[in-house]
């Protein structure tokens, strides 16, 4: 009854968004509240699980949506992503683009949180497209292909790493065998993937759109340009291999922590860009002042829906549907690989959340890990590979994109759904062949 009532709220959610239009944030609300009354849950702990629900998503994305949109803007107004993308097609030429994206956006998302990848380098794909005249899902979903593998998989993100540490998996080899296996999911999911979508009618938020080309005269220099657009790149990787050489109690490595902590990253970008992107080149700094306001009310509904989504994961949480799922298929008698996958697939299902659905499996299926000729590090990449299969209306991550590239609900689930979904299943299939040959 539980996953009934799951999947019943699901696809009122479906209904009231996509055949009635009602704004999502109210959709996610409404469905969060019948979701959580027809579980059980006293009345004043619905509401608690969703104001807690928006609390949590909103506490860390407000910060890192509102600089990286801040940030985004900056390098769009000043010609800095319009002259990365120029010696982007210079190098790698219009044919081959989406393998430049490929490239950046995996070289990004190693070291970097999904989201704050996501608000970086979203304006570049804009710009790229608008200059190659390449359809924006062609050029965007590779990218964006290469950030979620690297979020699902690869540590140091957050479930992947939280993930190891439960199973007591070598980092390395999880490292390394999750590599393996995201090459080939990205470039299936990404650049195969997309040219399939050409016809899907996609256009940026309008926010992040120059008006004009602007001459090389006019666009700030190549280096600088780079510098200023991937800073938050280099402090965050800074941070995280200095973890990996400085001793834990060095006054030097909690400097480096700090400054590499995304949010600060992000707001130390947003005032080197102000200076590098602005001041110095002659710009007023009202006029740098209203390029960083106007950024804002574009992030402003997109903030409100994947707190709705958040909202809707904590009453999911609180009402106790995780462990009813994993009291269905404990005991099964299916590959402890194929089980830890299948079980963080249905939570993904269900609860939105990647990260929710990875921790959660994981807990469920920790006791299969000290199965003989059960490897922990494919463990891992298995849990990480469910976690990102069939990301739909309850996924904030669903609503980023969509609003982003201001797609409508169904080519939302033609082109993102599908894609991480194919991430998941050829990480599935990863999984599988290297657990016959490790």
């Amino acid at each position: 009854m539980p996953l009934f009532i799951v999947i019943l709220g699901i696809l009122l959610l479906f209904v009231l968004i996509a055949r009635y239009k009602l704004n999502a944030f109210i959709a996610f609300t409404l469905v969060s509240l019948l979701v959580g009354i027809a579980e059980g849950m006293p009345l004043l702990e619905v509401v608690g699980a969703i104001q807690k629900g928006i609390g949590d998503t909103l506490g860390f994305l407000i910060l890192i949506l509102g600089f990286g949109a801040m940030l985004g803007k900056l390098v769009a107004d000043s010609g800095a992503a319009q002259r990365i993308t120029t010696q982007l097609i210079a190098r790698f030429g219009k044919r081959n683009i989406q393998w430049a994206v490929v490239l950046t956006g995996f070289i990004v998302g190693i070291p970097m949180f999904y989201t704050v990848g996501f608000v970086i380098l979203v304006p570049l794909v804009f710009t790229v497209a608008a200059s190659t005249g390449l359809p924006l899902i062609y050029v965007g979903l590779p990218m964006l292909a290469s950030l979620s593998v690297t979020h699902g998989y690869l540590p140091p993100h957050p479930a992947p790493t939280a993930i190891t540490a439960m199973f007591n998996a070598d980092l390395g080899k999880t490292l390394l065998y999750g590599i393996a296996i995201a090459i080939p999911a990205i470039v299936v999911a990404g650049p195969f993937f997309s040219r399939t979508l050409k016809n899907i009618p996609a256009a940026p938020l309008k926010e992040f759109v120059n008006p004009r080309v602007l001459t090389d005269e006019e666009m700030p220099g190549t280096a600088i340009s780079i510098f200023t657009a991937l800073l938050p790149v280099v402090l965050i990787t800074l941070a995280t291999i200095m973890e990996m050489i400085l001793p834990a109690g060095s006054q030097v490595l909690q400097i480096i922590q700090f400054a590499g902590d995304p949010v600060i990253a992000m707001l130390i970008s947003v005032l080197v860009a102000i200076y590098t992107l602005g001041l110095s080149r002659g710009r007023k700094m009202k006029e740098v002042m209203d390029s960083v306001g106007n950024s804002i009310s574009g992030i402003t509904m997109v903030l409100l829906i994947i707190a709705g989504a958040g909202a809707l994961k904590q009453v999911l949480v609180e009402s106790g549907v995780s462990e009813y799922i994993a009291d269905l298929l404990r005991g099964s008698t299916l590959s402890p690989l194929f089980l830890a996958w299948l079980i963080a697939t249905v939570l993904r299902v269900c609860v939105g959340s990647a990260t929710v659905a990875g921790l959660t499996a994981a807990g469920i299926v920790a006791p299969l890990v000290n199965a003989p000729g059960v490897s922990a590090e494919l463990m891992v990449l298995a849990i990480g590979s469910g976690s990102l299969m069939l990301s739909h209306v309850n996924d904030g991550g669903f609503w980023l994109f969509k609003e982003y590239f201001s797609l409508s609900v169904k080519d939302t689930l033609r082109s993102w759904t599908i894609m991480e979904t194919t991430v998941g299943v050829m990480g599935l299939i990863g999984v599988l062949i290297l657990n016959t040959i490790i």
